[in-house]
């Protein structure tokens, strides 16, 4: 018995490490990729925010309906109120992500109009990075509990994290060009290892990883979506829509 827990450990080790070392590897390489860089906006990066906006929907989203009753358990009945809790805070982790990426702009406006290059300050860019860190150690968080899952689990939630890694590393690099390139795609990869070390030593509740997966989910949505609207991207709906249907049919199958 204590053999096949210490084989389950090593499974679930192993197979996160994996997924963990895949997602650094995104953050690392994904600027040498140069079939990314061009307008209008590559069709694969469109396909990688269709895919991880429909894990959001088909995965996440009904999870934290089924979450809402422990979290109605935890909060007690005075705090009844709370029952739509976890869409709460998936709706604050989308405005705040979205206030955020209006920080950046209103910096580039006010370098343009001071006849300086434009690029948002390094404070824009330190909250962008702080922000991002965040964001990346919880995903690498959420590693742990995916493996306990099985692997099917972990595989189609590293694969859509993974693709969506690739989305927001195009972003910020637009958006701080050398800074991210020299400083800012290091910290990131080093979050999502700090995040899964965290997971390993610490388990938290069901509702509290309810608020986590919450948070995820209003971040994923807004990080796609503010890559994939702007006019001058000339993004390819079809792609996006492509990538959104397949990887449905996939995470339905399964």
């Amino acid at each position: 018995m204590l053999v096949e827990w210490l084989l389950v450990l090593i499974v679930l080790f192993a197979s996160s490490l994996v997924a963990v070392l895949g997602l650094i590897i995104v953050h690392l390489y994904a600027s040498n990729l140069a079939f990314l860089q061009q307008t209008p906006r590559s069709i694969w990066l469109s396909i990688a925010g269709g895919i991880s906006v429909a894990y959001v929907f088909i995965h996440i989203l009904p999870e934290l309906s089924d979450w809402q009753e422990s979290i109605k358990a935890a909060a007690g009945e005075a705090a009844a109120f709370l029952e739509y809790h976890a869409y709460l805070i998936a709706l604050a982790s989308l405005t705040l992500y979205y206030g955020i990426q209006k920080l950046a702009l209103a910096s580039r406006h006010q370098q343009r109009a001071r006849g300086e290059p434009e690029e948002p300050s390094a404070a824009v860019f330190w909250l962008h990075i702080a922000s991002f860190a965040i964001y990346n150690g919880l995903i690498g968080y959420l590693l742990l509990h995916r493996a306990v899952g099985g692997l099917r689990s972990l595989t189609v939630f590293a694969f859509a994290m993974g693709v969506h890694f690739l989305v927001t590393d195009h972003g910020l690099r637009e958006q701080f060009q050398r800074r991210y390139l020299n400083l800012g795609r290091y910290l990131l990869s080093f979050a999502v290892v700090a995040g899964w070390l965290i997971g390993i030593w610490v388990d938290v509740p069901d509702p509290f990883l309810s608020v986590l997966f919450a948070f995820l989910a209003g971040g994923v949505v807004l990080n796609v979506l503010k890559e994939e609207l702007p006019e001058e991207r000339e993004s390819r709906f079809w792609a996006f829509l492509l990538g959104a249907v397949l990887y449905s049919l996939v995470l339905i199958a399964l």
